[in-house]
């Protein structure tokens, strides 16, 4: 496990997450608008009290990657309905960075992108951002058959629908346990530290072949 990754020979994909890792969830408030949706979906559909869909959420976030998959196993509610209401989120937190802009585009070979969250949403972020045009395709949670990372399947399934060879990519991801699958699959690894301490959960040295504390300073290390 090193600071950085300088050298990007034999690279030709690069597959990010996209909330908390484009952007740093201590510069926006899309994490606490994320937390207070999902809870009031969970009260509402469930017609529990505030205090019980908070627990829910935290519950089944650490049981099965993200809340959907608790909601769909345990409750079976429709996938569509929750992405729809948990993701109208005011994008209005979130600046465009012209040097983001700059280095993402420098990258060498393909960007992708693979979320928990669906299209629309990834969607309405890289044109916040101003990264749309740099990145190929989304690989979102309904890609991934509503098995949410980590869950191994939807990085097999990412890699087979887009062709990427793993030992020729890179993820980059702020939460440390989706790193696992990416590892096990060959893909080499980036930790982006943020703020977030849950982020930190299910840590494994063995899955975390290098660690960044800001996304712009690693991509400039790596573009040169």
């Amino acid at each position: 496990m090193t600071a950085g990754l300088p050298n990007a020979d034999g690279i030709d994909c690069w597959i990010f997450d996209l909330d908390n890792t484009l952007y740093s969830p201590s510069e926006c408030d899309l994490s606490q608008q994320m937390e207070a949706a999902i809870s009031g979906f969970i009260e509402r559909r469930l017609g529990v009290s505030a205090r019980e869909s908070d627990r829910l959420r935290k519950v089944w976030n650490s049981r099965y990657g993200m809340t959907l998959g608790g909601l769909i196993t345990e409750c079976g509610v429709d996938p569509h309905d929750y992405l729809e209401e948990t993701h109208r989120l005011d994008l209005s937190s979130l600046h465009p960075s012209p040097c983001l802009q700059r280095l993402v585009a420098r990258l060498p070979g393909r960007r992708l992108i693979h979320t928990n969250a669906n299209v629309a949403h990834a969607e309405r972020v890289l044109d916040r951002l101003g990264l749309s045009a740099h990145f190929e395709t989304v690989f979102d949670v309904e890609a991934a058959g509503f098995l949410p990372k980590p869950d191994p399947e939807g990085y097999r399934r990412l890699l087979a629908r887009h062709g990427v060879n793993p030992r020729h990519a890179v993820m980059v991801e702020d939460t440390a346990r989706n790193l696992i699958p990416a590892a096990a699959s060959g893909m080499t690894t980036v930790w982006l530290r943020t703020v977030r301490p849950q982020a930190a959960r299910g840590f494994d040295p063995a899955a975390v072949h290098h660690i960044a504390d800001k996304l712009e300073d690693w991509l400039a290390a790596v573009t040169g």
